[in-house]
């Protein structure tokens, strides 16, 4: 970090510490992300970060995030977001089921909800002292909002939760030691 006298300011010669990586892009009515992370904490600690369902509400726009029910590794969570795009407030609800495939992937499909497909995985990959987050989706609004504006939006606030995802999984203490495989 190096301070820069005529701004008043500091500046980091790192702005990005968790290599961040996101792209978006529309296929046919259907928006793909792929985005990454890495994150100075072992898998195990990845894992429980990840599959910390409830916790997920700490990301803005996310303003509940229940677990509804668990049986065998099939988790169904409620959740409820709020987004601006414009100026308007669009609130969506989902329900969304995940499959704990392993303490590496995590796969997920919308059972119910305000879009019309939503469905990815989170893949872990360990590293010497790190961890890489993976996250893969397609999503299709329901929206009478021109796409266009939508991927705008995207681009624009993916990075950002991202960012907020890295820095809370490197914060994040696991309420217990649990097996790790």
């Amino acid at each position: 970090m190096f301070y820069i006298p005529t701004l008043g300011a500091y500046a980091q010669e790192n702005a990005n510490p968790y290599d961040v990586q996101i792209s978006t892009r529309l296929i046919d009515s259907r928006f793909q992300i792929d985005a990454s992370y890495t994150v100075p904490i072992n898998i195990c600690n990845a894992y429980a970060f990840i599959t910390s369902y409830e916790s997920a509400k700490y990301i803005p726009g996310i303003l509940e995030s229940r677990l509804i029910s668990r049986a065998g590794n099939k988790v169904r969570v409620y959740r409820r977001v709020e987004e601006q795009i414009l100026f308007f407030p669009i609130e969506m609800k989902s329900v969304v089921e995940y499959t704990e495939v392993s303490n590496r992937l995590l796969t997920f499909e919308q059972i119910s909800g305000d879009t019309k497909f939503y469905k990815g995985t989170w893949s872990l990959f360990p590293g010497k002292d790190s961890t890489t987050f993976k996250y893969q989706s397609l999503v299709e609004p329901q929206s009478l909002i021109p796409s266009a504006v939508i991927e705008y939006f995207m681009k624009s606030i993916l990075r950002e939760r991202f960012e907020l995802m890295a820095q809370r999984a490197r914060e994040y203490k696991a309420p217990e030691i649990l097996p790790c495989k």
